[in-house]
């Protein structure tokens, strides 16, 4: 009985032919469908640890957020607008060197005759060292001059040097201490002219360290002319005080 069976069924699968047509024609309507849709899934409730750290974060955003506000408007560098600096009057300049003070003893003038002078401490000068000009101007060629500045030997001074904006070969040039001062002196040699303009004498020297104060430094300057007025002259000053 199994073998027959078995026969049987052999002979049955050599003559099954299946439709291959029919067979895609359901493959293709099975695709066309589709899945069958699936119901929604519905939203899981947030834990109550998630709602507060999510509170947290908010408040956290909101206070960055002030701060960045605060720094852009502090810089005034803000996408849309920029803070206006408050107005102020503006810094009176400070002069680049002080002025003279006036006549020192004597009470010589600034100004006499042709010559006009001033004393100024140059702007240059630091904390070990520093640089006293003298200014002169004359409206006329002088055949005399001798210009005198004298530095009072408070802590520390000593010369470095000295130099004028007229030749060196016109001039005799010295500077010793006399009388509690570092004095520099020039003298016009004979035979030799100063021209009219504006001339510079300077003497160079250190001193303590700070700031030092110019106020018992002066000056004196006396020349002759070859034309009326002739002369002598005399003028001088001092310097202003460090503030």
């Amino acid at each position: 009985m199994d073998e027959e069976l078995r026969e049987r069924l052999r002979d049955a699968a050599r003559s099954h032919h299946p439709d291959r047509a029919r067979m895609l024609a359901r493959i293709g309507r099975g695709l066309a469908d589709g899945p069958p849709a699936r119901a929604p899934r519905m939203p899981r409730r947030a834990m109550p640890w998630l709602r507060v750290a999510g509170a947290s974060v908010a408040v956290c955003g909101v206070l960055v957020a002030g701060a960045v506000a605060v720094t852009s408007a502090g810089h005034g560098d803000g996408p849309g607008e920029r803070v206006a600096a408050p107005p102020h009057s503006p810094t009176p300049a400070l002069p680049s060197a002080p002025a003279s003070k006036g006549p020192p003893r004597g009470a010589l003038p600034a100004a006499n005759g042709p010559l006009w002078t001033d004393g100024s401490v140059d702007p240059n000068s630091n904390a070990y060292w520093a640089q006293s000009n003298v200014t002169v101007k004359t409206g006329e060629a002088l055949t005399a001059l001798t210009v005198e500045l004298r530095v009072a030997l408070t802590g520390g001074v000593g010369t470095t040097g000295s130099w004028r904006s007229l030749p060196v070969a016109d001039f005799t040039a010295s500077a010793r201490e006399e009388g509690g001062f570092l004095v520099y002196r020039w003298t016009l040699k004979p035979g030799r002219t100063a021209p009219a303009g504006t001339h510079t004498f300077a003497g160079q020297y250190n001193h303590a360290e700070g700031e030092r104060d110019a106020a018992g430094d002066d000056y004196t300057v006396r020349g002759g002319a070859s034309k009326p007025p002739e002369g002598p002259f005399a003028a001088g000053g001092g310097f202003t005080p460090l503030r």
